[in-house]
């Protein structure tokens, strides 16, 4: 998704991580039939694609005007799992996923970071899924079928139970479940961002080499290592006052607030980083010391569908961002609480 120019690097960086944020999702009906089978089924079937199948193609991100395409493609190989995201826009952007090890490399800088999920569960692809759980904060009601991307799909409407999230209007593929597009709508149901495959080859053989050798190639690139610990917030001295509506805590970490060099010496300032997820969507919360060199005002944006706020605590900065409506992140930051 695009992101918002003002927005300091090392929280560009770090949505990677929200991506890659473990989520657990239990396989009810796994190779259902999408056709027949209930809403959890066939929001299943649409996990596992994303998950189990070998695909590549292009693919399409609109939100706030802007528009951008990278090449995506994804490799099952036994219990392997890799994946490449290429962006054919602006500044070129390699991302290289081989299990639970992410590359992201700039090859007009010369720099790469290089991250490890915080997750067990290395299949777990850098693209949207939906989770069968998502149904507790959702009613998933089936739209009839269009054509995407020259192939069948089967449209479904996610429809919020609250106010506290967007409804998402998803295509899923006939044939092998994979999600091909996936529209957040806003309150009056206009198209507030879109992500979308406008050509895609699904069941192609795996070419595991086109992730792993372009990583054997890193001669004459600054290699930037991202690490991360996994926290708890509370042990951090920071809680919420009450749970945000429908989300729950799937990651909490301390990560840099700039990943390090090899040549690195001092490590950099660390950040803590939770991330929640309601099934379908996520939001980070971000929790650094405040700097007056870089923490100018508090922020109240949006870009497509995704919100950010930023604002001062004491001696910190916070940070909520997501694909929720505004007033979700500010429960978000007002429940927030410092302990000690």
């Amino acid at each position: 998704m695009p992101t918002p120019a003002f927005l300091p690097r090392w929280l560009i960086a770090a949505l990677v991580a929200s991506w890659l944020a473990p989520v657990g999702w239990t396989a009810q009906a796994q190779g259902a039939s999408a056709a027949g089978a209930d809403p959890r089924a066939r929001l299943a079937r649409m996990h596992q694609a994303a998950n189990e199948r070998n695909y590549q193609g292009t693919m399409v991100f609109t939100a706030g005007g802007a528009v951008s395409s990278s090449s995506v493609a994804h490799f099952a190989v036994g219990d392997q799992s890799y994946e490449r995201i290429e962006s054919l826009d602006g500044r070129l952007q390699k991302i290289y996923r081989h299990n639970d090890a992410v590359h992201t490399l700039w090859p007009q800088s010369r720099v790469a970071v290089v991250e490890k999920r915080d997750s067990g569960n290395k299949r777990r692809p850098l693209l949207q899924t939906v989770e069968a759980r998502a149904l507790d904060q959702y009613e998933l009601r089936p739209e009839g079928r269009e054509r995407i991307a020259g192939r069948d799909a089967d449209v479904f409407l996610l429809k919020p139970r609250d106010d506290w999230r967007y409804a998402q209007r998803l295509w899923a593929d006939v044939a092998s479940g994979l999600m091909l597009r996936a529209d957040v709508l806003g309150a009056d149901k206009r198209v507030l961002e879109s992500s979308a495959f406008s050509e895609v080859e699904i069941g192609v053989k795996p070419q595991p080499e086109s992730v792993l050798q372009p990583l054997r190639k890193l001669s004459g690139y600054r290699i930037l290592r991202a690490q991360q610990d996994r926290i708890a917030l509370d042990a951090e001295g920071w809680s919420l006052s009450r749970p945000l509506p429908g989300f729950s805590l799937v990651s909490s970490v301390r990560r840099p607030m700039q990943a390090m060099a090899e040549s690195d010496t001092r490590p950099p300032e660390p950040v803590l980083q939770a991330v929640y997820s309601d099934g379908l969507t996520h939001v980070s919360l971000f929790i650094e010391k405040y700097d007056s060199t870089r923490h100018r005002k508090d922020v109240d944006a949006q870009l497509g569908a995704t919100a950010t706020l930023m604002q001062r605590r004491g001696d910190h900065w916070l940070t909520a961002m997501g694909d929720v409506p505004v007033a979700t992140l500010r429960v978000l930051l007002d429940s927030l609480e410092r302990r000690r």
